[in-house]
């Protein structure tokens, strides 16, 4: 597959040169340079003006990108050799010959997302233009490590008996989405200590790496939910926001200035981990955490105490689920608006996006008990953010780890969220 990369020389100066031009913006942009020297990155602005507006000639990339319409007929010509566009049908206007329309070619690349959870693994197969092309879950009680390599690499082997000799050499990576710390919390979840302590050691990336012939990427499970709400959700209509996503585990991830922002150790938006009281508030003297009280396993543990099977779809607000379901929405939504507010005092958000794995009914029932609760805080100083149901839903990790390579490979704007993956 032709690669399109370029040095850390050419982005920097093309990055510099953009938001220049921005006056210093340096959100994501379409914009490209007339400079020599810069064809990979003017060809990734090319292909990523597409990705974001759709099908259009080349009169109208060359206004969207401020390229000049020979550079742009150019790089149009050279996507197309390499299979990376398509032309449309001509449409024809009232003077002048037809334009002819571009837009992504879904079998330009592939990607492969790995999502390893506590309770279930997730794989996703996309295509150059992010649409899902095959998915596969497969469940545990709590993943063994062996195990765990030994289905990815089954998998990876399905993966590329799928797609055959030519497409497989499209694939241009694969992103895997994974706690940082798998083994931890094992009170929680009942895991055996010996089980949870094979985790401290491994390099899950590293481990898949050796296993697999394309690039490997690795980020943690919630932010890369947040890259996939970031870059196919709602999160391209906030400038700054915070994301929650429910899982076995609560999580998230931070927004601002349009970048994911993942901090000096991977953590930033961790909201699972932020305290529900002041130490000595709790059990043993230590603060709750909100992970404690609003994860879908405290729900699933509810479940099980009044001896009903895990709910599927639907069922979690119909009987007999529905009274141990608004009981847990009773203790999480408070705690959720407490987390929020806390955020909101350190940061100014235009906004926070919730979603999880559970179907949109029981999201809409914790967006309405969250929207409640927060109403009943204090609010003098701080203004109040907005919250919005995310778009993507269950697939959002694996989707953010395919993402990974896609970004790596084809995006213009380098810091949008693989910062940590080229220190």
């Amino acid at each position: 597959m032709p690669a399109l990369t370029a040095d850390r020389e050419s982005f920097a100066e093309a990055d510099a040169e953009a938001a220049t031009a921005r006056g210093g913006d340096t959100r994501l942009s379409t914009r490209g340079s007339n400079q020599g020297g810069l064809r990979q990155y003017n060809e990734r602005v090319v292909l990523q003006a597409v990705r974001l507006h759709g099908a259009m000639p080349g009169a109208d990339l060359a206004r969207l990108t401020g390229l000049t319409a020979q550079t742009v007929s150019l790089i149009s010509k050279r996507l197309l050799d390499e299979g990376y566009l398509v032309k449309g049908a001509p449409v024809r206007g009232k003077v002048g010959q037809p334009s002819v329309p571009l837009s992504l070619n879904p079998q330009g690349a592939y990607a492969v997302g790995i999502k390893v959870g506590r309770r279930q693994m997730d794989t996703l197969l996309v295509d150059f233009t992010g649409a899902v092309q095959a998915r596969w879950s497969w469940n545990y009680d709590f993943p063994d490590p062996d195990e765990l390599l030994a289905e990815i690499g089954r998998r990876l082997a399905g993966i590329r008996r799928k797609l055959g000799p030519g497409a497989r050499e499209r694939v241009c990576g694969v992103g895997i989405a994974a706690p940082l710390a798998l083994g931890g919390w094992q009170s929680l979840l009942g895991v055996a200590p010996e089980l949870a302590a094979r985790w401290a050691g491994l390099d899950l990336r590293e481990a898949v790496a050796q296993r697999c012939e394309w690039p490997v990427l690795a980020m943690k499970d919630t932010a890369a939910a947040c890259v996939a709400e970031l870059v196919a959700g709602r999160g391209r209509s906030l400038h700054s926001f915070l994301y929650v996503f429910v899982d076995t585990f609560i999580g998230g991830g931070l927004v601002i200035d349009s970048h994911l922002r993942t901090g000096a150790t991977g953590n930033a938006g961790a909201v699972g981990s932020m305290p529900l009281g002041p130490a000595g508030s709790g059990p043993q003297g230590a603060a709750g955490q909100l992970l404690s009280v609003a994860s879908l396993n405290t729900l699933q543990q509810a479940w099980a105490a009044a001896a009903l099977a895990p709910a599927l779809g639907e069922q979690s607000l119909q009987a007999p689920w529905r009274s141990v379901t608004e009981a847990w929405l009773a203790q999480a939504a408070p705690a959720l608006a407490h987390a929020i507010q806390s955020a909101a005092c350190l940061l100014d958000l235009d906004g926070v996006i919730i979603d999880g794995v559970f179907d949109r009914a029981l999201l809409a029932a914790l967006m309405r008990a969250t929207e409640a609760a927060m109403r009943a805080h204090s609010w003098e100083g701080v203004t109040l953010p907005p919250l919005f149901e995310g778009a993507v839903g269950a697939d959002a990790g694996a989707l953010g780890g395919a993402l990974l390579p896609l970004h790596a490979n084809f995006a213009p704007d380098r810091e949008l969220f693989l910062k940590e993956l080229t220190a």
